[in-house]
């Protein structure tokens, strides 16, 4: 039956449909009234295939910076350029978005397990543990790799590749990897402004009359054939502002255009 109807993961879309209008509406005015969304380049989503596409970007918070991802998309596909302007565009949701997460983070909770039903496809971090890393690095697990495998399959994977919501970490060889093998359309998307509008887990609002940035970038040029697994590390690194080379001197001018932008995230209410 079309009720019924499942996901490659088993999940019901019926159900996962509604999870999503329902987080959707209960979410809009985080992005789009109490704090503001700016957005650019709509256009490049509405041009993408409807599968295999690799969504890479910084990580500011647990969940808001997904939530926001599912909120462009949407609002993109629905023919908004960037905006996200009346919720309806949700209505009928993109059903084959899926987000690479920490299982542990998925599983601390009620909230995130049922976030998890809308699009979770959850990881065994080898590196850390209960936020800690690890002085002795865990094996891959093969089921991971596998499940996003199928759900670049299905559809669009967000992935965050510093596997962190810490500024300026290493970006992790096991995102190459998957580059190199399942050859993924790769979307960069440079975001701002959520660590200072949310509390780390991206739940509760922390601030209000915060301008976030949401800049989704043209795919990146990848030889899957030449390019080495650190030569794909380091696009990715750049593609996202997260190369070390973004932590050199600033010139005077551009911190000066920098502070100007800052008092437009900052707004009195």
């Amino acid at each position: 039956m079309v009720l019924f109807k499942r996901n490659p993961f088993g999940h019901i879309l019926f159900i996962k449909k509604w999870l999503i209008r329902i987080f959707g509406a209960m979410t809009h005015r985080r992005y789009r009234g109490f704090n503001e969304l700016q957005i650019e380049g709509s256009e490049i989503i509405r041009n993408l295939p409807d599968n295999n596409v690799l969504f890479i970007s910084n990580h500011q918070t647990y969940f808001a910076d997904v939530v926001a991802m599912f909120h462009v998309f949407n609002a993109s596909l629905s023919g908004r350029d960037d905006t996200i302007k009346n919720v309806c565009y949700l209505w009928q949701p993109k059903m084959n978005i899926y987000y690479v997460a920490a299982k542990e983070t998925m599983q601390a909770g009620l909230l995130p397990r049922i976030m998890a039903y809308a699009g979770a496809i959850s990881v065994e971090r080898t590196w850390r543990a209960k936020g800690v890393d690890v002085a002795e690095k865990k094996d891959v697990n093969p089921d991971d790799t596998e499940n996003i495998k199928i759900a670049l399959n299905d559809g669009w994977v967000i992935t965050f590749p510093q596997g962190t919501t810490k500024s300026f970490k290493p970006v992790r060889k096991g995102t190459a990897h998957i580059i190199k093998q399942h050859r993924p359309i790769v979307v960069p998307i440079v975001i701002d402004g959520f660590r200072r509008s949310f509390d780390k887990k991206g739940l509760r609002m922390k601030k209000k009359g915060i301008l976030q940035s949401f800049i989704i970038k043209e795919p990146l040029d990848i030889d899957y054939d030449k390019d080495t697994i650190d030569e794909i590390v380091e696009k990715v690194e750049y593609a996202i502002e997260q190369h070390s080379s973004f932590l050199k001197v600033i010139p005077a001018e551009i911190i000066k255009e920098q502070e100007e932008l800052n008092k437009t995230r900052q707004w009195d209410y």
